[in-house]
Protein backbone atom coordinates (compact mmCIF):
# COMPACT_ATOMS: atom_id res chain seq x y z
CA UNK A 1 0.00 0.00 0.00
CA UNK A 2 1.39 3.48 -0.85
CA UNK A 3 2.48 5.91 1.63
CA UNK A 4 0.00 8.81 2.37
CA UNK A 5 2.16 11.97 1.20
CA UNK A 6 -0.36 14.15 3.64
CA UNK A 7 0.93 12.01 6.74
CA UNK A 8 4.73 12.02 5.73
CA UNK A 9 4.88 15.41 5.88
CA UNK A 10 2.75 16.14 8.96
CA UNK A 11 4.97 13.51 10.11
CA UNK A 12 8.38 15.61 9.15
CA UNK A 13 6.41 18.97 10.09
CA UNK A 14 6.54 17.57 13.69
CA UNK A 15 9.37 16.80 13.78
CA UNK A 16 11.01 20.09 12.47
CA UNK A 17 8.75 21.79 14.82
CA UNK A 18 10.11 19.80 17.66
CA UNK A 19 13.86 20.32 16.74
CA UNK A 20 13.37 23.95 17.06
CA UNK A 21 13.63 24.43 20.83
CA UNK A 22 16.58 21.85 20.80
CA UNK A 23 18.58 24.48 18.28
CA UNK A 24 17.30 27.28 19.60
CA UNK A 25 18.88 26.40 23.69
CA UNK A 26 21.87 25.04 21.92
CA UNK A 27 22.46 28.12 19.94
CA UNK A 28 22.06 29.94 24.19
CA UNK A 29 24.71 27.34 25.30
CA UNK A 30 26.90 28.44 22.92
CA UNK A 31 26.49 31.70 22.75
CA UNK A 32 27.10 31.98 26.75
CA UNK A 33 30.23 29.82 26.23
CA UNK A 34 31.53 32.48 23.85
CA UNK A 35 30.94 35.12 26.22
CA UNK A 36 32.70 33.56 29.06
CA UNK A 37 35.64 33.06 26.86
CA UNK A 38 35.19 37.07 25.70
CA UNK A 39 35.29 37.86 29.07
CA UNK A 40 37.75 35.81 30.85
CA UNK A 41 39.91 37.92 28.33
CA UNK A 42 38.83 41.14 29.58
CA UNK A 43 39.76 39.88 33.08
CA UNK A 44 42.91 40.82 31.91
CA UNK A 45 42.44 44.17 30.68
CA UNK A 46 44.50 47.07 31.82
CA UNK A 47 41.59 49.35 32.67
CA UNK A 48 40.32 48.20 36.30
CA UNK A 49 36.27 49.77 35.15
CA UNK A 50 36.84 46.78 32.39
CA UNK A 51 38.11 44.02 34.30
CA UNK A 52 35.74 44.93 37.11
CA UNK A 53 32.60 44.81 35.15
CA UNK A 54 34.06 41.24 33.18
CA UNK A 55 34.46 40.03 36.49
CA UNK A 56 31.08 39.93 37.63
CA UNK A 57 29.12 39.54 34.41
CA UNK A 58 31.31 36.30 34.49
CA UNK A 59 30.79 35.10 37.71
CA UNK A 60 27.19 35.60 36.51
CA UNK A 61 27.70 33.48 33.46
CA UNK A 62 29.25 30.97 35.09
CA UNK A 63 25.99 30.56 37.79
CA UNK A 64 23.66 30.17 35.24
CA UNK A 65 25.35 28.32 32.49
CA UNK A 66 24.55 24.88 34.43
CA UNK A 67 21.41 25.51 34.54
CA UNK A 68 20.89 26.14 30.65
CA UNK A 69 22.78 22.95 29.87
CA UNK A 70 20.66 20.89 31.94
CA UNK A 71 17.55 22.19 30.08
CA UNK A 72 19.01 21.87 26.76
CA UNK A 73 20.05 18.00 28.24
CA UNK A 74 16.11 17.49 29.06
CA UNK A 75 15.38 18.59 25.47
CA UNK A 76 17.44 16.53 24.38
CA UNK A 77 15.93 13.33 26.06
CA UNK A 78 14.10 10.66 24.10
CA UNK A 79 11.19 11.83 23.35
CA UNK A 80 7.48 9.73 23.96
CA UNK A 81 6.16 10.32 20.32
CA UNK A 82 2.56 10.11 22.54
CA UNK A 83 3.29 12.60 24.58
CA UNK A 84 2.09 15.75 22.85
CA UNK A 85 -0.89 14.18 22.12
CA UNK A 86 -4.56 13.59 24.16
CA UNK A 87 -5.78 10.76 25.74
CA UNK A 88 -8.11 8.40 26.84
CA UNK A 89 -8.70 7.91 30.58
CA UNK A 90 -10.18 4.89 32.48
CA UNK A 91 -11.07 4.94 36.28
CA UNK A 92 -12.44 1.75 37.84
CA UNK A 93 -13.48 1.01 41.32
CA UNK A 94 -11.39 -1.30 43.05
CA UNK A 95 -11.55 -3.55 46.25
CA UNK A 96 -14.00 -1.78 48.69
CA UNK A 97 -17.03 -2.18 47.03
CA UNK A 98 -19.66 0.86 46.84
CA UNK A 99 -17.14 3.08 48.85
CA UNK A 100 -14.65 2.35 45.89
CA UNK A 101 -17.04 3.16 44.27
CA UNK A 102 -17.90 6.84 45.32
CA UNK A 103 -13.71 6.97 45.74
CA UNK A 104 -13.59 6.79 41.40
CA UNK A 105 -16.24 9.57 41.11
CA UNK A 106 -14.04 11.73 43.29
CA UNK A 107 -10.82 10.85 41.46
CA UNK A 108 -12.75 11.12 38.30
CA UNK A 109 -13.45 15.02 39.61
CA UNK A 110 -10.35 15.65 40.53
CA UNK A 111 -9.18 14.93 36.73
CA UNK A 112 -11.47 17.00 35.43
CA UNK A 113 -10.87 20.09 37.80
CA UNK A 114 -7.27 19.66 36.84
CA UNK A 115 -8.13 19.10 32.90
CA UNK A 116 -10.39 22.76 33.11
CA UNK A 117 -6.86 24.14 34.78
CA UNK A 118 -4.80 22.97 32.05
CA UNK A 119 -6.91 24.55 29.56
CA UNK A 120 -8.22 20.70 28.37
CA UNK A 121 -11.58 19.11 27.25
CA UNK A 122 -12.92 16.51 29.01
CA UNK A 123 -15.71 14.39 27.52
CA UNK A 124 -17.65 11.68 29.24
CA UNK A 125 -17.36 8.29 26.79
CA UNK A 126 -18.89 5.77 28.93
CA UNK A 127 -20.10 5.29 32.41
CA UNK A 128 -21.19 2.38 34.85
CA UNK A 129 -22.90 4.08 37.62
CA UNK A 130 -23.05 2.65 41.17
CA UNK A 131 -26.14 2.74 43.49
CA UNK A 132 -24.69 5.22 45.76
CA UNK A 133 -23.77 7.81 42.81
CA UNK A 134 -20.55 6.82 42.73
CA UNK A 135 -18.83 4.66 39.52
CA UNK A 136 -18.27 0.82 38.69
CA UNK A 137 -16.27 1.99 36.13
CA UNK A 138 -15.93 5.43 33.55
CA UNK A 139 -14.24 6.09 30.25
CA UNK A 140 -13.63 9.62 29.42
CA UNK A 141 -11.56 11.92 26.67
CA UNK A 142 -9.42 14.08 27.43
CA UNK A 143 -8.06 16.37 24.11
CA UNK A 144 -5.28 19.22 24.47
CA UNK A 145 -1.52 19.80 23.97
CA UNK A 146 0.74 17.89 26.31
CA UNK A 147 -2.01 16.08 27.66
CA UNK A 148 -0.19 12.38 27.70
CA UNK A 149 2.76 13.68 29.16
CA UNK A 150 1.18 14.93 32.26
CA UNK A 151 -1.42 12.10 32.72
CA UNK A 152 0.69 9.06 32.15
CA UNK A 153 1.95 9.48 35.22
CA UNK A 154 -1.73 8.78 36.74
CA UNK A 155 -1.84 5.15 35.67
CA UNK A 156 -1.68 2.97 38.56
CA UNK A 157 -4.27 2.11 42.00
CA UNK A 158 -4.93 4.50 43.50
CA UNK A 159 -6.09 4.00 47.29
CA UNK A 160 -7.95 5.89 49.98
CA UNK A 161 -8.21 6.02 54.13
CA UNK A 162 -11.28 7.40 55.16
CA UNK A 163 -14.51 7.09 57.26
CA UNK A 164 -17.27 5.66 54.41
CA UNK A 165 -20.76 7.63 54.64
CA UNK A 166 -21.81 4.46 54.73
CA UNK A 167 -19.96 3.16 58.19
CA UNK A 168 -22.19 3.89 61.29
CA UNK A 169 -19.11 3.44 63.85
CA UNK A 170 -16.76 5.87 61.91
CA UNK A 171 -13.96 3.18 61.45
CA UNK A 172 -11.34 3.84 58.91
CA UNK A 173 -11.84 2.13 55.79
CA UNK A 174 -9.06 1.34 53.14
CA UNK A 175 -10.41 1.09 49.18
CA UNK A 176 -8.96 1.39 45.86
CA UNK A 177 -9.76 2.38 42.64
CA UNK A 178 -7.28 1.66 38.92
CA UNK A 179 -6.81 4.48 36.75
CA UNK A 180 -5.43 3.52 33.31
CA UNK A 181 -4.43 6.57 30.97
CA UNK A 182 -3.70 5.74 27.17
CA UNK A 183 -2.49 8.08 24.59
CA UNK A 184 -5.17 8.71 21.82
CA UNK A 185 -4.01 5.92 18.54
CA UNK A 186 -3.59 7.92 15.41
CA UNK A 187 -4.13 6.49 12.00
CA UNK A 188 -0.25 6.62 11.46
CA UNK A 189 0.49 4.93 15.38
CA UNK A 190 -1.89 2.01 14.43
CA UNK A 191 -3.53 0.02 11.92
CA UNK A 192 -6.66 -2.31 12.60
CA UNK A 193 -7.68 -4.33 9.52
CA UNK A 194 -11.38 -4.78 9.17
CA UNK A 195 -11.43 -8.47 9.04
CA UNK A 196 -9.97 -8.89 12.33
CA UNK A 197 -13.01 -6.81 13.88
CA UNK A 198 -16.08 -8.74 15.01
CA UNK A 199 -18.70 -5.87 15.21
CA UNK A 200 -22.26 -6.96 17.51
CA UNK A 201 -25.19 -4.49 17.04
CA UNK A 202 -28.17 -5.14 20.23
CA UNK A 203 -29.92 -2.51 22.22
CA UNK A 204 -29.19 -0.16 24.76
CA UNK A 205 -30.27 -0.74 28.31
CA UNK A 206 -30.39 1.42 31.52
CA UNK A 207 -30.20 0.59 34.90
CA UNK A 208 -32.70 -2.17 35.65
CA UNK A 209 -32.66 -3.23 32.63
CA UNK A 210 -34.79 -0.99 30.73
CA UNK A 211 -34.40 -0.13 27.18
CA UNK A 212 -33.34 3.36 26.60
CA UNK A 213 -34.35 3.29 22.62
CA UNK A 214 -36.02 0.67 20.62
CA UNK A 215 -33.46 0.42 18.39
CA UNK A 216 -29.58 -1.44 18.17
CA UNK A 217 -27.83 1.63 18.64
CA UNK A 218 -25.32 -0.31 20.96
CA UNK A 219 -21.77 -1.46 19.61
CA UNK A 220 -19.66 -3.70 20.97
CA UNK A 221 -16.43 -4.46 18.45
CA UNK A 222 -14.31 -7.68 19.51
CA UNK A 223 -10.29 -7.21 17.92
CA UNK A 224 -10.15 -11.11 17.13
CA UNK A 225 -6.03 -11.47 17.51
CA UNK A 226 -5.65 -9.81 20.68
CA UNK A 227 -9.18 -10.63 22.28
CA UNK A 228 -9.67 -6.69 23.02
CA UNK A 229 -13.42 -5.67 23.51
CA UNK A 230 -14.87 -2.21 23.54
CA UNK A 231 -18.70 -1.74 23.97
CA UNK A 232 -20.74 1.39 23.74
CA UNK A 233 -23.89 2.86 24.36
CA UNK A 234 -23.85 6.31 25.48
CA UNK A 235 -24.94 7.41 22.14
CA UNK A 236 -28.37 6.91 20.20
CA UNK A 237 -26.70 6.65 16.90
CA UNK A 238 -25.22 3.25 16.23
CA UNK A 239 -22.91 5.09 13.65
CA UNK A 240 -21.56 7.55 16.76
CA UNK A 241 -21.15 4.68 19.17
CA UNK A 242 -19.07 2.48 16.54
CA UNK A 243 -16.56 5.68 16.02
CA UNK A 244 -16.30 5.89 20.18
CA UNK A 245 -15.82 2.49 20.28
CA UNK A 246 -13.49 2.46 17.82
CA UNK A 247 -11.21 4.98 19.04
CA UNK A 248 -11.13 3.11 22.51
CA UNK A 249 -10.20 -0.03 21.27
CA UNK A 250 -7.36 1.60 18.83
CA UNK A 251 -6.10 3.19 21.80
CA UNK A 252 -6.20 -0.11 24.17
CA UNK A 253 -4.48 -2.38 21.15
CA UNK A 254 -1.83 0.91 20.70
CA UNK A 255 -1.36 1.01 25.11
CA UNK A 256 -0.45 -2.32 24.92
CA UNK A 257 2.03 -2.28 22.42
CA UNK A 258 3.73 0.43 23.69
CA UNK A 259 3.83 -1.24 26.98
CA UNK A 260 5.16 -4.48 25.28
CA UNK A 261 7.77 -2.90 24.08
CA UNK A 262 8.92 -0.87 26.92
CA UNK A 263 9.25 -4.08 28.82
CA UNK A 264 11.63 -4.68 26.27
CA UNK A 265 13.54 -1.93 25.87
CA UNK A 266 15.08 -1.76 29.20
CA UNK A 267 15.93 -3.47 32.61
CA UNK A 268 15.85 -0.32 34.15
CA UNK A 269 11.99 0.52 33.20
CA UNK A 270 10.39 -0.39 36.65
CA UNK A 271 12.66 2.23 37.87
CA UNK A 272 10.94 5.05 35.97
CA UNK A 273 7.86 6.79 37.45
CA UNK A 274 6.37 6.55 33.95
CA UNK A 275 6.59 2.79 33.76
CA UNK A 276 2.21 2.82 34.03
CA UNK A 277 2.84 -0.49 36.04
CA UNK A 278 -1.46 -0.63 36.67
CA UNK A 279 -0.88 -2.90 39.18
CA UNK A 280 1.62 -1.14 41.47
CA UNK A 281 -0.23 1.10 44.42
CA UNK A 282 0.88 4.53 43.24
CA UNK A 283 -0.60 7.27 45.91
CA UNK A 284 -2.51 7.23 49.09
CA UNK A 285 -4.98 9.44 49.54
CA UNK A 286 -5.43 9.84 53.44
CA UNK A 287 -8.41 11.88 54.54
CA UNK A 288 -8.35 11.77 58.41
CA UNK A 289 -4.48 13.25 58.15
CA UNK A 290 -5.30 15.48 55.05
CA UNK A 291 -2.85 14.23 53.16
CA UNK A 292 -1.46 12.80 50.10
CA UNK A 293 1.33 10.74 49.45
CA UNK A 294 2.93 9.54 46.09
CA UNK A 295 4.89 6.38 46.89
CA UNK A 296 7.31 6.41 43.81
CA UNK A 297 8.57 9.31 44.71
CA UNK A 298 8.39 9.34 48.60
CA UNK A 299 6.21 12.65 48.28
CA UNK A 300 3.97 13.47 50.46
CA UNK A 301 1.05 16.93 50.95
CA UNK A 302 -0.87 17.82 53.62
CA UNK A 303 -2.85 19.35 51.20
CA UNK A 304 -5.57 16.66 50.44
CA UNK A 305 -8.58 19.11 49.56
CA UNK A 306 -6.39 20.98 47.28
CA UNK A 307 -4.86 18.00 45.08
CA UNK A 308 -8.84 16.65 45.36
CA UNK A 309 -10.05 19.94 43.59
CA UNK A 310 -7.31 19.77 40.74
CA UNK A 311 -5.62 22.78 42.12
CA UNK A 312 -2.25 20.71 43.50
CA UNK A 313 -2.61 17.63 41.76
CA UNK A 314 -0.06 19.39 39.41
CA UNK A 315 2.54 19.80 41.69
CA UNK A 316 2.90 16.21 41.97
CA UNK A 317 2.84 15.70 38.30
CA UNK A 318 5.97 18.11 38.10
CA UNK A 319 7.21 16.69 41.05
CA UNK A 320 7.45 13.03 39.09
CA UNK A 321 8.09 14.32 35.25
CA UNK A 322 11.58 16.02 37.56
CA UNK A 323 12.06 12.88 39.29
CA UNK A 324 11.83 11.26 35.92
CA UNK A 325 14.19 13.35 33.97
CA UNK A 326 16.82 13.25 36.35
CA UNK A 327 16.61 9.80 36.42
CA UNK A 328 17.07 9.62 32.61
CA UNK A 329 19.99 12.11 32.44
CA UNK A 330 21.88 10.12 35.42
CA UNK A 331 21.54 7.16 33.10
CA UNK A 332 23.05 9.20 30.00
CA UNK A 333 25.84 10.28 31.87
CA UNK A 334 26.75 6.67 33.17
CA UNK A 335 26.78 5.62 29.62
CA UNK A 336 29.15 8.28 28.84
Amino acid sequence: MASDPGAAFAKLAKEYSDLGPIVAKAKQVQKMRAEITHLGQLASDPDPDVRAMAGDELVELKRTLPDVERELSILMLPKDSADAGSAFLEVRAGTGGDEAALFAADLLDMYRRYAQLQGWKFEMLSESPSDLGGYKEVICSVNGNGVFAKLKYESGVHRVQRVPATEAQGRIHTSAATVAVMPEAEDVDIEINESDLRIDVYRASGAGGQHVNKTESAVRITHIPTGVVVAMQEEKSQHKNKAKAMKILKARIYDAERERKDKERAADRKEQVGSGDRSERIRTYNYPQGRCTDHRINLTLYELDQVMQGLSLGKIIDALINDDQAKRLATLDESK
